[in-house]
């Protein structure tokens, strides 16, 4: 960070929200970036190189949108997308991140967590679903088991999406009126706007305790979701090592001639309804 050439202090952060940015030049940044993912997938698929990227941050801050925009024209074989439910009743017996290994890549392998082993340290932690012995395990052993990932030559990337209480509650309120989104909402997600400081709190102790120089937390302002998003695929394709992989030439073969196949009736086989004929 560069000083002041007046008096050698460092500039404030300025506390104005900047523009939105406009859907014209989101959208053409947006697929641009996207086809430099595409090859970074290349990438990482011809390289056998093992990606994890981890998506964190308080609810309706935009993580899940973020990593629909990164892997929407990603190859699902090599880009997954992991999401856990609760762990069962068996999986709270085991060691706490045997779970999320299960999931890690192997070679050629993108790997998105949305939420990941961080759980414990915001949720299982204010809502009480961790003990206290529990929750000061994890932090003494996140360190540890991320720096064992980045030893065997695994890329970890870990992002936290920063959202204010107001923008996340008026987001609460778009979810509750809009029948394609209600079902991101549960009585948990609600319950975290009464619980705004105690997940501060958490937060605040989770970055102290994992935020470490060879592997630091990325924090995303998401108050306006365009421009996390761009900031945030800009980063990731900046701070992987990838190159341009060049590809073999594919052609369209000719179409050998016909050999008499003759194709059975229509009227033998299930179609669907024609719905869309009774539009308009």
């Amino acid at each position: 960070m560069g000083k002041s050439s007046t008096n050698g202090a460092v500039p404030p952060k300025s506390t104005s929200k900047p523009a939105k940015v406009p859907k014209a030049i989101y959208e053409a940044e947006l697929l641009r970036m996207q086809i430099e993912l595409v090859e970074m997938q290349e990438w990482v698929k011809t390289s056998g190189t093992r990606l994890v990227v981890v998506f964190e941050g308080r609810d309706a801050a935009g993580k899940g949108g973020t990593i629909q925009r990164v892997a929407e024209y990603l190859n699902p074989r090599v880009c997954r997308i992991v999401a856990l439910p609760a762990p069962t009743e068996r999986q709270r017996t085991q060691w706490y991140f045997q779970r999320y290994v299960e999931h890690l890549p192997a070679a050629g392998e993108i790997v998105l967590f949305d939420r990941s082993w961080y759980n414990r340290a915001g949720v299982e932690r204010v809502m009480g679903f961790a003990t206290m012995p529990e929750y000061q395990r994890f932090l003494r052993q996140c360190p540890i088991f991320e720096r064992l990932l980045i030893e065997d030559g695994i890329l970890l990337r870990k992002y936290w999406f920063s959202v204010s209480d107001a923008e996340q509650e008026r987001r609460f309120r778009d979810r509750l009126k809009d029948p394609l989104k209600q079902w991101k909402l549960s009585p948990m997600d609600l319950e975290s706007l009464t619980r705004w400081e105690e997940y501060s709190r958490a937060k605040d102790d989770m970055f102290a305790a994992t935020d470490n120089p060879d592997i630091p937390w990325m924090v995303v302002e998401s108050e306006d979701k365009r421009r996390a998003r761009l900031n945030t695929i800009a980063h990731l394709l900046s701070s992987v090592p990838w190159q341009p992989v060049e590809r073999r030439e594919l052609k369209l073969p000719k179409r050998p001639k016909p050999a008499g196949y003759v194709r059975p009736p229509r009227e033998l086989f299930h179609e669907v309804p024609d719905h869309a004929s009774t539009l308009g």
